[in-house]
Order: C-alpha cells, then structure tokens, then sequence
C-alpha cells in the first residue's frame, strides 16, 4: 500500500524522543511533516535531520511541526536527538506498520543484492489531514527547503 497526494494521512501513534507519543490525531487542524528516514546517526540521516532541526524557526513561524520516523530503537533515537540537540520528535516504527502505511518500506538494491528498507521519503500534511505532497528518494541537499517551500504555499 502506498499513500499518494490527496489521501487522508494514515494513522499513527508512536513512542518519540524526550518521552513523547506522536499521534495523527495530535496534529488535527494543523499542518505538519512526516520524514521517514533508514537510520539514525548515519551521514545522510544525520544531514536531514540536522538540515530540518535548522528549518525548525521557520517552520514553527507557519504553523509546521516536523516528525522524524525510522525502526531504530528509542534507545538509538534518544542518543541521536542528544548528540545533535533534535527538539523535534524522532519516532521508533519498530515493527515497521507506520512505514508500510506511508508507502515508505520498499524493495532496495545495492551491489546486485535486494533487500527490503525504508525508503528517505518525506510527507507534507495539510491541516485537514490530507496529504499536501511527497517525496520519495530523497536527496539531503536542498530538501528542508524544499519542504520549507511548499509548507508556506500551504500557509
């Protein structure tokens, strides 16, 4: 199942960083972004993250909040957020129903070898719970700007 521009966001409630839940019905009414990323503390992880930690102010100034989502373990997303001072929450989809959801678990390949992942894809929420737009296979560079930028076409 994939989620396309236009669907109703799929539910989802999920334990977070600094002793957060993160719950769809939290955000009703209000616009926000769903990223879903393979790993923390990884060099392309930790540029996104890094990169939407910057965007935070100017995010917030519109009304968006920014969620974070991979299947590491809380322990690992704690440490990732201390190490890299992330205030927004990073969200632990252990058992990976959220990331099939979303569309964001997908077949991957790499030295010939194909295995299953989560695919670095980003969702933009309307404040009606519709989804505004997607990415998937993200590239790092430029992309909190990108977000940034269709976020306020929202606003």
């Amino acid at each position: 199942m994939s989620v396309t521009e236009g669907d109703i966001c799929p539910d989802f409630t999920l334990q977070a960083t600094g002793g957060r839940t993160v719950a769809r019905d939290d955000y009703k009414g209000r616009p926000f972004v769903v990223y879903f990323y393979p790993k923390a503390d990884t060099p392309g992880c930790t540029k996104e993250a890094c990169a939407f930690q910057e965007a935070l102010p100017a995010l917030g100034r519109i009304g968006i909040e920014v969620i974070g989502v991979s299947k590491d373990k809380m322990s690992a997303l704690e440490k990732f957020a201390a190490k890299y001072d992330l205030a927004f929450p990073l969200a632990s989809d252990e058992a990976g129903g959220v990331v099939e959801a979303f569309g964001a678990w997908v077949e991957k390949s790499m030295y010939g070898r194909s295995y299953m992942g989560i695919d670095r894809a980003t969702f933009l929420i309307e404040a009606d719970g519709r989804v505004a737009k997607i990415w998937h296979k993200v590239k790092v560079p430029g992309h909190a700007k990108a977000v940034m930028d269709a976020a306020a076409a929202l606003a």
